[in-house]
């Protein structure tokens, strides 16, 4: 068996509100709650399992980025702006109100309720055009 990355927690002020909100954006179902996570799982079986931290002011952000298929990347582009949410087109936010094209692609990033940093993208860095 090769190895693969199965779950990960992700710290947040509300669990359910940031499950919901990611599964949204990004067109997938919130999973029955499993103990103190709401699980929400990607296409090829990754889950990320939101539990409300004990220190909700204290929230680490990370960066949780999201290979999507190019057909789906409108309809999330539309969710992301519907939401009023702010955007940019690069990591470190000098490129507001604007998607990449990296790679030949299309990309975005934006941040999610408890500051964590997501973005999608249409294909992999480095992939070429």
């Amino acid at each position: 068996m090769s190895v693969e990355l199965n779950h990960t927690i992700v710290h947040s002020r509300d669990k359910r509100e940031s499950a919901e909100f990611l599964a949204h954006i990004l067109g997938l179902e919130v999973a029955p709650e499993m103990g103190p996570f709401v699980p929400v799982v990607t296409g090829n079986g990754v889950a990320l399992d939101f539990a409300t931290s004990d220190q909700p002011g204290n929230i680490v952000p990370q960066h949780y980025a999201f290979l999507v298929p190019e057909e789906s990347f409108d309809g999330i582009f539309a969710r992301i702006k519907d939401a009023g949410l702010p955007y940019w087109a690069d990591p470190y936010r000098t490129r507001p109100d604007e998607i990449n094209h990296n790679d030949g692609g299309r990309g975005v990033y934006f941040p999610d309720p408890s500051g964590h940093y997501l973005e999608v993208l249409t294909r992999p860095y480095g992939s070429g055009s």
